[in-house]
């Protein structure tokens, strides 16, 4: 008996149905690329770079091996099996990339860059397969849909574009679906195997051939055992750290995770804390001893960048913590820096905290207590917005427009430059400050703070320096107007605080830092201001990156 079943060609509108689908589904898998590198990667415009780059590339292999195929065999079964294949090649993906990406997250730990590359060109080339197979698919539906038609070569140019635009029409739903819908509501890992059984189904009904069925058994076998024997993307990126829970929004991969400090008294500190993407920064952190203290000290965190927040005013002369009354926050994450604030100042202190992924201001509520919304705080209000846009369109003034966005490697250019400044300037009270978290490497490379102090003081007539005690970060103030000797002023001030937090932190920012708190002088500048037009701060960072690794080498 004759197994092999009788092909019989398939209607034009199944073709063109078809290449709309399988639109969809390449770039489905092309969007999946950069969110399984973010948790190891980052998603800086360099990875991007890579992520797109090898796309093009991809695609380019595809077209030209598709049009070579499609004159030689011009057969449709030949445009199902490349479909299937390029499904079963995707179900791989995931189980292939973990050994690879575990190598890589050592490898970006001790920043060897070497090392770091060649994981990255590995990861990336996990999606060659299938992207080049489904590129295959556009010139092989065009060949035999000319070969279709009466007309013949003379309606080439029609069909071309007719295919083409079906397409492209279908890979714009498969952006948006997967960005969208697929990997906020399912995940990575669940939306590549979607994607993978979805093609796999694809050239299956094409084929008319259950035999093909077989590879759609092994790719949900494949789902189920990568799905249940590894049920986390990646252990907690922290010292002492437990992961408590983890998810992927539409901007971050995000991890919850337990911090347990333990002082030389042998006093245990429990702390929940926020990493996002490749986990090189805490973004947030909570000192869960606080539910039962309310007192502020115990919201410190020990020379963390965000303790110096509430502090920066008092580079002016006689400043009275009554005065100050208000807080935005661009960059907010789960809302360490508004909790003290609230601690310090009270609890009608008027915060707007801005935070673009709505996803972490739902962590911040569910693990880190964030008072937004509560009614015993009424003046705390979170934006889900870009920092940037929110700035732009709001019309109040504040005391202090705190930026926590500079953890490298995130360092989103539009908020590092002369226009941006300009703006957050216009924002500022009287006696207003601009205050900024500019993260350092381990050997305290400090070309991002200064960069980034360059730029402010082309807009603020002052701009003043404290670092913080592990020289992680300098806190970079800009003031709205001159105010002589800042540093005497801030001596004068904490020589009369009687509000023990700001006492603590005003002692570790006179005393304890890696450097003296002190100005930045025009002569100290390195870099020519950034600017919307010329910002190469992706630029910097990789000199900085490249310079780690040579210490290293050393």
């Amino acid at each position: 008996m004759n197994m092999i079943p009788t092909f019989k060609p398939t209607s034009n509108l199944f073709l063109l149905t078809v290449v709309f689908l399988a639109g969809v589904g390449t770039l489905g898998v092309e969007m999946v690329m950069p969110r399984l590198l973010a948790p190891f990667f980052g998603t800086s415009q360099p990875i991007w770079a890579v992520v797109i780059g090898m796309t093009l590339i991809y695609l380019a292999a595809g077209y030209r091996l598709g049009g070579l195929l499609a004159d030689q065999y011009p057969d449709e079964r030949v445009l199902y099996r490349l479909i299937a294949w390029a499904g079963f090649a995707c179900g791989f993906i995931p189980l292939i990339a973990r050994p690879i990406l575990s190598i890589a997250q050592q490898s970006l730990r001790s920043v060897a860059a070497g090392s770091f590359i060649a994981a990255l060109i590995s990861v990336v080339l996990l999606f060659a397969a299938p992207v080049i197979l489904m590129a295959m698919v556009g010139p092989f539906a065009i060949r035999i849909q000319i070969h279709r038609l009466n007309e013949g070569i003379a309606a080439a140019g029609r069909t071309a574009g007719s295919i083409s635009a079906l397409s492209t029409l279908g890979s714009i739903v498969g952006t948006f679906l997967t960005v969208f819908v697929f990997i906020p509501t399912i995940g990575t890992e669940r939306t590549i195997y979607l994607f993978a059984g979805f093609l796999l189904a694809l050239g299956i009904i094409g084929l008319r051939d259950l035999r093909y069925g077989l590879l759609l058994l092994v790719v949900v076998g494949l789902a189920v055992y990568t799905l249940t024997t590894s049920p986390t993307i990646k252990a907690a990126d922290c010292y002492r750290c437990t992961l408590i829970a983890e998810s992927e929004s539409r901007y971050n991969y995000i991890q919850v995770a337990e911090q347990t400090i333990t002082f030389d008294d042998g006093t245990v500190d429990p702390r929940i804390v926020l990493i996002l993407n490749e986990g090189q920064a805490i973004h947030s952190s909570y000192r869960t001893r606080f539910r039962h203290t309310n007192d502020a000290v115990d919201l410190l965190t020990g020379g963390g960048p965000w303790d110096y927040f509430a502090v920066a005013p008092y580079v002016y002369p006689d400043r009275d913590p009554a005065s100050i009354t208000s807080l935005a926050m661009l960059g907010s994450a789960a809302g360490t820096i508004p909790k003290q604030f609230l601690a310090i100042y009270g609890a009608d202190t008027r915060i707007d905290s801005v935070e673009i992924d709505p996803r972490i201001s739902a962590i911040g509520w569910q693990y880190f207590d964030m008072e937004a919304g509560d009614p015993r705080y009424p003046n705390y209000v979170v934006h889900t917005q870009d920092a940037r846009y929110w700035l732009a369109t709001t019309t109040d003034t504040y005391d202090v427009i705190g930026m926590d966005a500079y953890h490298q490697p995130y360092i989103p250019f539009h908020l590092t430059t002369v226009e941006f400044f300009q703006e957050v300037k216009t924002r500022l009270s009287a006696d207003g400050v601009a205050v900024v978290n500019a993260g350092r490497p381990p050997s305290g490379d400090d070309r991002l703070p200064n960069a980034v102090a360059s730029t402010m003081l082309a807009v603020f007539p002052q701009v003043f320096v404290i670092d913080t005690p592990s020289g992680a970060s300098s806190i970079l103030i800009g003031v709205q107007r001159r105010v002589g000797d800042g540093l005497t002023h801030f001596e004068a001030n904490a020589a009369r605080m009687r509000i023990p937090a700001l006492m603590v932190v005003m002692d570790w920012a006179l005393h304890y830092g890696s450097a003296p708190m002190r100005e930045f002088m025009p002569d100290q500048a390195r870099f020519k201001p950034f600017t919307d037009d010329h910002a190469p701060v992706e630029m910097l960072i990789d000199t900085m990156m490249f310079s780690e690794a040579q210490h290293l080498v050393r």
